[in-house]
């Protein structure tokens, strides 16, 4: 099954636990979720308003 997801954060959500720091992934690219990898980097310079697909790495938009 395939899901249409859309998240307008760029980046993850810091979540202490016992005083210590986690980042959870609120983009939905990270590839160790619910952890962040780094994979909000790939929204940089993303438009506000418009809609992206991230597909093999690549970003394309996608006309509405």
């Amino acid at each position: 099954m395939t899901r249409i997801i859309t998240s307008d954060h760029q980046g993850p959500q810091e979540v202490k636990v016992g005083g210590e720091s986690k980042w959870i992934c609120m983009c939905g690219l990270s590839k160790n979720k619910p952890f962040c990898d780094g994979g909000h980097k790939a929204c940089a310079g993303e438009e506000p308003g418009k809609l992206y697909r991230y597909q093999d790495g690549k970003r394309s938009e996608v006309p509405r």
